[in-house]
């Protein structure tokens, strides 16, 4: 079994999807949480100066999404057919276009707060809108069983609520998804004995 050692913030953010995934697994991993104040001497070290790194037996694997499709596919997670990995690919990279139009590191309090209030009250209802209606009447977003596209979701939406705790309101269907996926034990489990933070 390699050794794994996942860099990141003392965060959910963008390696919360490699967790759930190493979750699922049932893989022992380190989970190497920095804080801010070290992060310019690691941010020398590590490729493309970004976080997460997923260290593979000392071979650092960097951006989230490809880690994901990395373990995905262990899993048996990133769709059955090639179709259906499209699928899923799709719906990821539609949550993460979406979340990567936060300015997160914005310094100036009044300009991040205007641009959040803007995705979350004008943009944020047409994707969800979107997202119910691929959804439909189905108990996950690709196929008949979980991916790690509905663990996305999940995570996502789990962000989104910490905003506006009323974004799902309308949204039942969405709101059914993320129990499902919280259902799952490991997950659960995951989701209990995960340090508390915000994001």
């Amino acid at each position: 079994m390699p050794h794994y050692k996942l860099i990141y913030f003392n965060m959910r953010g963008r390696a919360e999807i490699i967790r759930y995934l190493f979750a699922y697994l049932d893989i022992q991993y380190e989970d190497h949480r920095i804080s801010q104040d070290d992060w310019p001497t690691v941010k020398q070290t590590v490729p493309f100066g970004k976080i997460p790194i997923l260290e593979v037996d000392g071979v650092p694997l960097h951006q989230s999404l490809a880690i994901g499709r990395f373990l995905a596919r262990e899993a048996g997670l990133a769709g059955k057919t090639e179709l259906e990995q499209c699928q899923v690919d799709a719906i990821i990279d539609t949550l993460d276009d979406f979340m990567s139009r936060f300015p997160w590191a914005e310094k100036k309090k009044d300009i991040k707060d205007q641009m959040f209030n803007e995705l979350l009250t004008h943009d944020a209802p047409s994707l969800l809108q979107d997202l119910d209606l691929y959804l439909g009447k189905k108990d996950w977003f690709v196929g008949n069983s979980v991916t790690w596209a509905d663990f996305y979701w999940d995570i996502c939406s789990t962000t989104l609520l910490v905003l506006k705790n009323d974004l799902l309101d309308k949204h039942p269907k969405l709101v059914a998804l993320r129990k499902n996926v919280q259902s799952i034990p490991v997950i659960s489990d995951w989701i209990k004995q995960r340090p508390e933070t915000r994001m």
